[in-house]
């Protein structure tokens, strides 16, 4: 059992307050998921021509400048830190493999959460209050954010098995579920290319994502492969740069439930994390259809 989270903002005024109003949603799914808890939240956009990953270590006071002087001295390009935490944001004008390539050489303990131009994932083992406040979330801002909170049952409490997982460039998944073809599912996507950090099954969703989205399917496209290509029950909340989306299996077995206002979009595993959420009174609310894909952002 976990528990799953995510806000839209539909109002740029809010954008400010992301984090405030997202933190009591996270929180209020422990129960759901003690062991660990993560988020991923989207916003501080960087141009078309940088990227930006969020790192992590589990040294809180690791040397992040010491490897953003080898990047600039690497692509002659600055490169900006923010240091949260044991995590650090490194924005800089490069691709994505060749920076990749540059760290894993520099210190292959370092672990990549998250690249793209707006992502930011940030996750840890630990009651979601306690992360909640390690890395601030209360003074985060953004367009939206989806979250997780983990009991961890097929596979060992680590901060490699906590959500979410990265799918790909400003991608990210959060489950809550089971799939029972997931050790097949694995054998296959290593054989195309996909690697895999964890046992975890979750981790093997995010890696078919990764895997349609190569292969030029949409977001939507490629969770309605999920639906069809992944048997268990799931309910998958997917980022985006532009949004989020929600899909859950045909049986609907893992609840879920929406709430939408003029103001934002929001979702849950369970009602009482939407209900401090401003106007959740006068909100639209409904559970998501069995297998259908629902999304939710600009453009």
């Amino acid at each position: 059992m976990c528990g799953i989270v995510g806000l839209y903002l539909k109002n740029s005024a809010l954008e400010s307050q992301l984090g405030k109003l997202f933190e009591p949603m996270i929180i209020a799914m422990t129960g759901r998921g003690p062991d660990s808890a993560g988020f991923a939240i989207y916003g501080d956009e960087v141009s078309e021509d940088m990227i930006k990953l969020t790192l992590q270590h589990e040294d809180e006071h690791y040397p992040w400048h010491d490897l953003a002087s080898l990047l600039e001295e690497t692509f002659g390009t600055s490169v900006s830190v923010l240091h949260n935490a044991n995590a650090a944001v490194l924005k800089l004008a490069a691709e994505e493999e060749p920076v990749r390539k540059v760290i894993e050489e520099f210190d292959s303990s370092i672990r990549i959460m998250s690249v793209g131009r707006s992502i930011e994932i940030l996750k840890e083992v630990g009651l979601p209050e306690n992360i909640a406040e390690r890395f601030n979330l209360a003074g985060m801002k953004g367009t939206h954010i989806v979250g997780h909170t983990r009991m961890a049952t097929e596979s060992g409490v680590t901060m490699e098995g906590s959500h979410p997982f990265s799918t790909g460039m400003d991608l990210c998944l959060v489950h809550n579920g089971s799939l029972s073809n997931h050790n097949r599912l694995r054998e296959e996507l290593e054989h195309k290319g996909i690697h895999f950090e964890t046992e975890n099954d979750s981790e093997v969703a995010a890696g078919y994502l990764t895997w349609r989205l190569r292969e030029g399917a949409s977001v939507e496209e490629a969770l309605q492969g999920a639906i069809e290509d992944l048997d268990g029950f799931f309910t998958f909340t997917v980022g985006t740069k532009d949004g989020f989306a929600v899909v859950r299996d045909p049986i609907a077995c893992k609840p879920a439930v929406m709430a939408e206002t003029d103001d934002y979009v929001a979702m849950a595993s369970e009602y009482h994390a939407l209900s401090t959420l401003p106007g959740i009174e006068n909100a639209k609310l409904w559970e998501p259809d069995p297998g259908k894909v629902y999304f939710w952002g600009k453009g």
